[in-house]
């Protein structure tokens, strides 16, 4: 009995010390870290003073300091004024994974243009900044593009606006422009019907060989992308895209037997935003609510044969606008 008494003393013992805390760790900054003055030990750089986005190429931030901080590296086009925005709370900055690629977090896009690199500390006054020259725009990977405007109004589109009041259905070429140098404006008001106009982009418009839209037959491996600018102090827009799938490639689409799948965007928002939904996420509606769709039910990208854009508007409180540009299918999330 004197033994098992031993054996289980020794044990508990032997907890106690295992699972006592090692009170030469500290968990978190130390005490003289937290009330130290901030220094910097490595300067703010990038590993590149240039760099060629479009061939696949990065950049990275690096600065390391004698404590914690909360920080942000804000870039800044000197001309097309885009900013791309990095921001964490510790004690180094890594160009392994601080790693710029070319896109943008605020809106317009970046252009071939000189940008500074600025970091910010918090509760710190100094800031530290480097140029970077952006020799090349990184490639948009798209599977393919419906509009970019670019190119002015394709004579394949067929377009139908409103006889209403300031109506303005026109491509334009100004400070709002988000990519490229062009973009859609829709605006106008209209006391009598939620449409201000709208614009049918026809498969015949991106093929001669097809009645349809030359894309993945995979629903969950197809991404509809669009840029949509909010103008303040006017009506809510909806924009509404409908995808009417051509089921029997005959060329025509019958709303009675075939697909049409539609995609409602309020713009609640003031200037540009990105929107993206996967294909096989955009249902069937009809006065804004979903309902069965009447054809074989089944999202079928590689039968669209047309889609149609309407700028829709509640007739009840007057003017409407908004601004829509680069509308496009991609393989994955659009990432600008």
């Amino acid at each position: 009995m004197k033994k098992i008494v031993l054996i289980a003393t020794c044990f508990l013992g032997f907890t106690f010390l295992s699972c006592r805390k090692d009170a030469t760790k500290i968990d978190g900054p130390s005490i003289e870290e937290l009330y130290s003055s901030f220094k910097v030990l490595a300067n703010f750089k990038a590993n590149k003073d240039s760099v060629d986005f479009a061939s696949g190429a990065t950049v990275g931030f690096s600065a390391t300091f004698n404590k914690i901080v909360s920080w942000k590296i804000t870039i800044t086009g000197t001309t097309s004024k885009a900013r791309k925005v990095f921001s964490g709370q510790s004690k180094s900055i890594d160009a392994a994974s601080t790693v710029w690629n070319g896109t943008t977090t605020y809106f317009p896009l970046f252009a071939a243009e000189n940008c500074i690199a600025k970091l910010t500390i918090d509760g710190v006054m100094d800031t530290f900044q480097v140029p970077i020259k952006i020799k090349n725009t990184r490639v948009i990977n798209t599977s393919l593009v419906i509009a970019d405007y670019e190119n002015g109004f394709n004579p394949a589109w067929v377009k139908f606006v409103q006889t209403g009041a300031n109506m303005d259905f026109n491509i334009k070429s100004d400070s709002s422009k988000v990519q490229g140098n062009s973009y859609l404006n829709m605006a106008g008001t209209v006391n009598w019907d939620w449409l201000i106009g709208l614009i049918d982009y026809p498969a015949s418009a991106y093929s001669t060989t097809s009645n349809t839209l030359n894309l993945n037959a995979n629903p969950d491996a197809v991404y509809f992308n669009c840029l949509v600018y909010g103008v303040p102090n006017t009506n809510m827009s909806k924009v509404l895209f409908q995808f009417k799938e051509d089921e029997n490639a005959d060329g025509v689409f019958n709303a009675n037997n075939e697909d049409e799948y539609a995609f409602n965007i309020d713009v609640t928002w003031t200037g540009w935003k990105l929107v993206s939904i996967k294909y096989s996420d955009i249902t069937a509606l009809v006065n804004g609510q979903p309902v069965t769709p009447k054809g074989n039910s089944i999202h079928n990208p590689n039968k669209i044969g047309k889609i149609s854009m309407l700028h829709l508007a509640d007739k009840a409180l007057g003017a409407a606008a908004c601004k829509i540009d680069f509308i496009c299918f991609t393989s994955a999330p659009l990432e600008l």
